[in-house]
């Protein structure tokens, strides 16, 4: 099967409620049932970042692989890079379903899954039974659990556990289905974190870069706080953003009431807005990666010429299915010619 003909599919399970798509899509995915992209990317999309390289900037974002399933199966679909999590030090169930709603209208989701995985020692298990040479980067999301949390002592912990296999480490403070959690993205919590994990990565024999990702409803005075921790404690680079609790008046899905996080097109302007703001501030000395409704090139565009060095999908690929990461990256390689930029570098940051 091709991506094209696996996403030709995908209306076969929209019937189903989104939850159980989802996990149907994950299974097929992790048997390889959506085929591979086997043609070469245009060589202006190649990037490096982060100390690495990447044949394109197009990522999946974490949460569509908690648990580390499919990671082989969804890099050959052809992404530039694959983030898997959230994980947590214990098996999480998350919160009570229905926890995910599709809101077509609107090309968007809303979510209150809360952190549920199997735990890190099933996701560490099978990080180590991954082939040694990846065809694409690799990317590890760390949380804590809802209940017997200690940030300064489960995120370092969590580091080290997935350091041996990860290319680089998000430290994600910034979901909002989790007690408390957006309460870390504060200046003097961030920073102890941080710090823990700073000397947990002296004693390690190999420390993957640390990013951190932050919510999109953030004040614009309280980027700078952030912004200035991670610089102060060796972070190489910022995810921007989560998913919002704001609710556009716009909304039109039956759904569009329920709480939990929304991602999706609606997300697309704000996050790209802060975006922009933390671009402004850090001045290139942190990575940025650029994710919130990004859904097509022109979307994966307006996130890199806002400062974004990389970008990601989401919901984006849920609705779209395998077929879309070609035409994202064709779409983009397209403009990227059209606007005279050789290589995607010279893209970054030349409307922020």
């Amino acid at each position: 099967m091709t991506p094209a003909i696996a996403s030709a599919l995908m209306p076969l399970i929209r019937g189903l409620d989104a939850e159980t798509a989802h996990g149907l899509a994950l299974k097929a995915l992790a048997m390889g049932l959506a085929g591979r992209d086997a043609r070469p990317d245009d060589p202006r999309l190649a990037t490096q970042a982060l100390g690495l390289r990447f044949a394109n900037p197009l990522g999946l974002a974490a949460g569509f692989d908690k648990d580390a399933v499919a990671v082989l199966p969804l890099m050959r679909l052809g992404f530039g890079f694959v983030e898997a999590g959230t994980v947590t030090p214990r098996p999480q169930a998350g919160n009570p379903r229905p926890r995910l709603f599709r809101l077509p209208e609107d090309h968007a989701v809303i979510n209150r899954m809360g952190f549920n995985n199997g735990g890190l020692d099933a996701y560490a298990a099978r990080l180590a039974a991954l082939p040694r040479a990846l065809p694409a980067v690799f990317g590890a999301n760390i949380g804590i659990n809802k209940d017997g949390a200690d940030p300064e002592r489960d995120y370092p912990a969590l580091y080290a556990a997935v350091a041996p296999y990860a290319d680089y480490v998000t430290v994600n403070i910034s979901s909002p289905n989790t007690p408390g959690l957006r309460d870390l993205q504060g200046e003097e919590r961030l920073a102890a974190i941080l710090d823990a994990i700073a000397a947990t990565r002296a004693g390690l024999p190999r420390t993957p870069p640390v990013l951190v990702k932050i919510a999109p409803d953030l004040a614009e005075d309280a980027l700078a706080p952030i912004v200035h921790a991670c610089l102060a404690r060796g972070v190489a680079g910022i995810i921007v953003s989560n998913t919002t609790i704001a609710r556009p008046a716009s909304l039109q899905g039956a759904a569009k009431a329920e709480a939990g996080g929304l991602s999706g097109t609606p997300l697309l302007a704000p996050s790209t807005e802060v975006l922009r703001q933390v671009a402004r501030i850090a001045r290139g000395r942190l990575v940025l990666i650029g994710v919130g409704g990004v859904a097509s090139g022109a979307d994966a565009l307006a996130k890199i010429k806002a400062g974004a060095a990389l970008v990601q999908l989401y919901t984006g690929f849920a609705y779209g299915g395998p077929a879309l990461v070609r035409r994202i990256k064709d779409d983009l390689a397209a403009l990227l010619a059209r606007e005279g930029f050789a290589s995607v570098a010279d893209a970054v940051g030349v409307e922020a």
